[in-house]
């Protein structure tokens, strides 16, 4: 008996570094920066980026695990000459 498998698809992984540094930027406007600008509100500033982060973190992950479902094929050659197909999905 003889079996061969292969994968078809890959899995793909979520970029989150985008996200991190964004979320991190802002929490640092928000929190550690003690100056100010005339006519610009910092910390409103870093919760627009705050918030951004956290949507763009969750929307990355939606589409990605749309996309990371991975397909196995697997095929089995017996003695007698039988052949059985078999494709799993995961």
């Amino acid at each position: 008996m003889v079996r061969s498998s292969r994968s078809v698809g890959a899995m793909s992984y979520v970029n989150i570094g985008g996200p991190v540094a964004l979320g991190i930027l802002g929490a640092i406007l928000i929190w550690a920066v003690g100056d100010s600008v005339s006519g610009v509100d910092l910390g409103l500033i870093g919760t627009i980026l705050l918030a951004g982060a956290a949507i763009w973190l969750v929307l990355g992950l939606i589409f990605n695990s749309r996309r990371s479902v991975r397909s196995t094929q697997a095929t089995t050659y017996t003695d007698q000459g039988h052949v059985t197909d078999r494709e799993t999905r995961a």
